[in-house]
């Protein structure tokens, strides 16, 4: 049965949904992903986006950086590798356009969060998919918002975290020999020193630990491709004939290739999935649009860079083979082409990234759990370290046993979240283009850093207390014109 129900969500109904949507998002918002990629850098380097408010709210840079955390994780070396010897290396082909499209439907979802977002008594906001469903859609709609809070639960909170802790456990025992176990004790009392603390405790670790593990993981691909610089152009080639089935008789052809390349995609960078939001949704910025860009931006690290350099790291070394890497696991098939690169301690180097890599989403995905529970009831702090315990007790627990079936039921509750993610967002897409277009409309008026106005919008069921905190758009304009005149003077 759950084979069936697999193969029906992500062979069929799934690759036909994203795919489409992606597109939908992709021409109705011109382009958005490309039209707005130069913002992204700028918005990245703007003072805006490490400014925190004085009650303690979350900046758009640690929104963004927990949200990498959770996006970056074992989807980006173990299932990378699972996809090439599933699919071939044309599977990383469509992870690429997956996630180009990803990228549109990234924005819209983490600006609906911003916009639809709760402000919280600690002075910090609450929002996601269920928020932007129960407030933008209605009454009518609240069953949808309460299954996708049970579906995002279960798919992260519980199904995710035991298949990190597996995935980190036996990387270790392959690398060091160290008993899956004596990590899954490591691992959660780590965790649970961390998830204690709440989210700005999570957010200020992933401040310092994704830049580490990403910068670091990107510094060793650079290795590889100085090692093999005149075979990157053939790679290439092999990626995109595989992609189209030029290559038959490597993976399972071109309808392998697009299965894995969207499957594997949409588990990596998530987007569509409508759990970026969650944490998007935490950020103080003057504009939901600027953190739909720089959450777009995060969809762009996970798959165009990061899974591309497990990609690159495996074909390009000599233990490629399409018909001997079958029998080899994910993690093992990335530790064996990384060994073959830059030696044995190669493997060790992966086992170290896949820790830190695993270990970031394990505490994202705390944080989605939470957010489920508190959509549901948002004082019972019983409930919540009840959960706590719970996570704690899944990395010991997920570290030792046999997940076979866990991952392919996470699989099917992940396909129906997308699903029911992907309906809110259709309805609700000419919101998300009403918001885009007032933030483009303060741009062209000359305004630098357009604010959102609530009062502009106040036919939605938008919570004013999450935004009276920003200057206005008067502020705004006038800050812009004393800029400009203080430029015209020096």
């Amino acid at each position: 049965m759950l084979e069936f129900l697999n193969d029906l969500l992500w062979g069929k109904v799934l690759i036909g949904v994203l795919i489409s949507l992606g597109l939908w998002f992709t021409i109705a918002s011109r382009f958005v992903q490309f039209r707005y990629f130069g913002q992204m850098f700028k918005i990245f380097s703007g003072k805006q986006l490490f400014k925190h408010e004085q009650q303690g709210h979350l900046s758009s840079f640690q929104a963004l950086l927990l949200s990498v955390a959770g996006r970056v994780g074992g989807g980006n070396i173990a299932g990378v590798a699972v996809a090439i010897t599933l699919g071939g290396p044309g599977a990383i082909f469509w992870m690429w356009v997956i996630g180009l499209m990803g990228m549109a439907t990234s924005y819209f979802e983490c600006t609906l969060a911003q916009t639809f977002k709760k402000a919280e008594p600690d002075g910090t906001y609450r929002g996601g998919p269920a928020y932007y469903i129960r407030r933008g859609l209605g009454k009518k709609w609240q069953w949808l918002a309460a299954l996708y809070s049970v579906l995002l639960l279960v798919t992260f909170g519980f199904g995710f975290t035991a298949m990190q802790s597996y995935s980190v456990a036996t990387s270790f025992e392959d690398a060091f020999g160290i008993p899956t176990y004596y990590t899954g004790i490591a691992l959660a009392l780590i965790v649970g020193l961390i998830i204690f603390g709440g989210v700005k405790r999570i957010a200020k670790v992933s401040e310092v630990l994704v830049p580490v593990m990403a910068l670091g993981y990107l510094g060793i691909t650079l290795v590889v491709l100085g090692l093999n610089i005149e075979r990157i152009p053939d790679v290439i080639v092999l990626i995109v004939n595989s992609a189209f089935g030029l290559n038959p008789a490597i993976g399972g052809g071109i309808g392998a290739a697009i299965l894995m390349g969207v499957k594997r995609g949409l588990f990596s960078n998530e987007a569509g999935l409508g759990s970026a939001p969650n944490v998007a949704a935490v950020a103080y910025v003057p504009h939901p649009a600027n953190q739909g860009i720089v959450q777009a931006f995060s969809v762009f690290i996970d798959t165009l860079i990061l899974c591309s350099c497990t990609a690159f790291i495996i074909l390009l070394s000599g233990i490629y083979d399409p018909a001997t890497i079958a029998g080899q696991g994910g993690v093992a098939l990335t530790q064996s082409a990384l060994a073959d690169h830059v030696g044995e301690w190669g493997r060790m180097f992966v086992s170290i990234a896949l820790l830190l890599f695993g270990f970031s989403t394990i505490l994202y995905n705390y944080y989605l759990g939470e957010n489920s529970l508190n959509f549901f009831s948002e004082e019972n702090q019983n409930l919540f370290n009840t959960f706590r315990v719970a996570i704690i007790c899944l990395c010991c627990w997920g570290a030792i046993m046999d997940l076979g079936t866990v991952f392919a039921f996470a699989d099917i509750t992940m396909g129906f979240l997308a699903l029911a993610n992907l309906l809110a967002l259709a309805l609700l897409f000419k919101t998300g283009l009403r918001v885009m277009r007032d933030y483009e409309q303060q741009r062209k008026d000359g305004i630098e850093t357009p604010i959102f106005d609530p009062e502009k919008f106040s036919d939605l069921n938008i919570d004013p207390a999450a935004w009276d905190q920003l200057p206005t758009q008067q502020d705004a304009a006038d800050q812009y014109a004393a800029n400009d005149t203080a430029k015209a003077t020096s």
